[in-house]
């Protein structure tokens, strides 16, 4: 990923702003590494640092039309490019850039031009012909982004709020799936799918459907002039887009530039169940797999810079962060700048252990909207953020647009933990991977229950972070948590750890404003005491207290050979509807 930082309609379009401009994006630098450009027009300046996956030779940014009246600085890629360039026939093309098309695009279909854009993108696009300008954002909010106001009437664009934060009066997150444009100045939603509304979805599982949307997913993001690999936890949703992607290659003639064999990568401390699983499922699936341990001490050593780089002070998300920062910086030693990764799965299927206690199919659904709209706040900043610390870009392919549609239009009914139809979470997910003619994966990976990432690293990492929180946090300090922080006032003593070091770095009210509430949020604690009072009595937002259903063994939970034998290829599934035998479509 890229980072962009532009301000707009500013007082001074002095030399001095122009220095202060690009001291500011110098802060997005790790961001983009390779290069950096700044366009100045009147008093507008759009800056980009650049890290170059497509194109590295000439898509520099920012990017103009072909007369320089619309710059365009972008984060992002752009899937879609090249059916997006033969639309576009009679433009000519300064780069072979996935984010070339943008600013033709505009030129021919306007602002309604963000909807056309397959992909992920945080853009600023400046029109000079009428003095006008639009910022846009990715469907789920994948990209970063910021807004902010000064004083003097401007408004500031950044990838992090650490390009905007000293320099605005306020500022806030930019919204997912919404365009900004200077001729209204208010934002605006352009991303509005059928799942966006009340109705609940009553389409029959597919699962040679869902199959084949999720591969077309991990295909289209092997888009990459780079060496790529990737993240390898060993569970479900990270092995089947290593599975995804391991085939694709091998059944191509030269796979890509950087060969067939696929590079994976994994993290954990000594004997963390994650290291063990993703070693078994890359020998496996052959790929050349690459361990990193650290220590708890590693850890710890690096939260001031995690806090810094993420720019939260969210719990669940600081321990998800922080091997995912250092996993980072190893990759990008071995010269590998792309990863694939399987973050938004959970929210898409219900895969979180709450979600047993879903008490019927209307509030399964309406949670997992809920959780995909907020993303944003929690594992998409996790993951863009850990992983652009250092350079490198992290690609989500269960969060591509077309393979929602195609997931969130199935009756949730279908997707419904019932242990008693032999279905656990994310069932319909690992149906359609069940392929008894040519496995993706071995069954007790393929039905390897839920492990959180921050659990799954090791559990020595969770709790040797309260330890050293509880050595830096008093009782005292707690008891007055509530005067110090009266906005999301921190619960546990971690908590109370992190926002010392968040305000440390980002002491205005604005800032402390981008995090959502409360310690628990990210694990939808309210509605899990809704469902299940006894939740009430976990105030830690660990995966592994979850409600009792947690296997604590790891113990696979792969079909019964009653079940094996009732079983049959997904290859050949007929579609699945309402009322079909369930010894014909049901795996435990």
């Amino acid at each position: 990923m890229c980072g962009i930082l532009a301000v707009l309609g500013c007082s001074d379009n002095s030399q001095a702003k122009r220095i202060r401009v690009l001291e500011l994006s110098r802060r997005l630098k790790h961001r983009g590494p390779d290069w950096s450009g700044l366009h100045q027009y009147g008093d507008c300046f759009l800056s980009h640092q650049r890290l170059a996956i497509v194109d590295p030779a000439s898509g520099d940014q920012p990017l103009y039309n072909e007369d320089k009246t619309i710059i365009v600085t972008v984060n992002g890629e752009i899937y879609n490019h090249e059916e997006l360039r033969k639309q576009l026939s009679n433009h000519k093309f300064r780069t072979g850039s996935d984010c070339d098309v943008i600013a033709h695009l505009y030129e021919e279909h306007g602002e309604n031009f963000v909807d056309m854009l397959d992909g992920v993108f945080s853009l600023v696009l400046l029109d000079t012909r009428d003095n006008s300008f639009l910022a846009a954002r990715d469907a789920i909010g994948i990209t970063p982004l910021y807004i902010g106001w000064g004083l003097d009437g401007s408004v500031w664009i950044s990838s992090e709020m650490k390009g905007l934060n000293d320099d605005c009066e306020h500022f806030e997150l930019f919204p997912p799936g919404h365009l900004y444009s200077s001729k209204e100045g208010h934002f605006r939603r352009w991303y509005k799918p059928s799942w966006f509304s009340d109705t609940i979805p009553s389409l029959p599982y597919n699962p040679l459907l869902l199959r084949k949307a999720f591969e077309h997913a991990v295909i289209k993001r092997l888009m990459t002039d780079v060496p790529f690999g990737v993240l390898l936890s060993g569970g479900l949703d990270s092995s089947l887009v290593a599975a995804v992607t391991a085939r694709h290659l091998a059944g191509t003639k030269a796979g890509t530039q950087w060969g067939t064999q696929l590079h994976s990568f994994c993290v954990g401390m000594e004997g963390s169940p994650d290291l063990k699983a993703a070693k078994e499922v890359a020998n496996y699936l052959g790929t050349v797999h690459h361990e990193f341990h650290f220590t708890v001490q590693d850890g710890i050593d690096a939260i001031e810079d995690v806090i810094y780089h993420v720019e939260t002070y969210d719990v669940t998300t600081i321990r998800a962060s922080t091997p995912m920062f250092l996993m980072s910086r190893k990759i990008k030693a071995l010269g590998v700048k792309m990863v694939i990764s399987g973050e938004g799965s959970d929210e898409i299927f219900g895969g979180y252990l709450y979600f047993h206690k879903a008490p019927n199919k209307e509030e399964f659904h309406q949670e997992t909207c809920r959780k995909i709209k907020a993303l944003h706040q929690y594992d998409c900043l996790r993951a863009n953020k850990s992983t652009s610390a250092w350079g490198l870009e992290a690609r989500v392919p269960f969060l591509d647009k077309s393979f929602i549609d195609v997931a969130m239009s199935i009756d949730p009914e279908w997707k419904m933990i019932k242990p008693d139809l032999g279905r656990m979470e994310k069932w319909v997910l690992r149906k359609a991977f069940d392929d008894e003619e040519n496995p993706y994966l071995p069954k007790h990976i393929l039905y390897r229950q839920k492990e959180q990432f921050s659990d799954g690293v090791g559990y020595g990492w969770i709790d040797g972070l309260k330890a050293h929180a509880a050595e830096h946090v008093t009782n005292r300090m707690m008891q007055n948590a509530k005067h110090i922080y009266p906005h999301n006032t921190p619960t546990t003593k971690e908590a109370y750890y992190y926002r010392m070091i968040f305000e440390r770095f980002f002491p205005q009210n604005s800032a402390k404003l981008t995090v959502p509430g409360g310690p628990s949020v990210a694990c939808s604690t309210a509605k899990a005491i809704e469902w299940d009072a006894e939740w009430s009595n976990n105030l830690d937002p660990s995966g592994r207290a979850a409600l009792g259903v947690h296997v604590l063994a790891y113990e696979p939970q792969v079909p019964s050979p009653r079940d094996a034998a009732a079983s049959f290829s997904t290859s050949k599934m007929p579609l699945m509807v309402e009322g079909a035998a369930p010894g014909l479509t049901i795996m435990s």
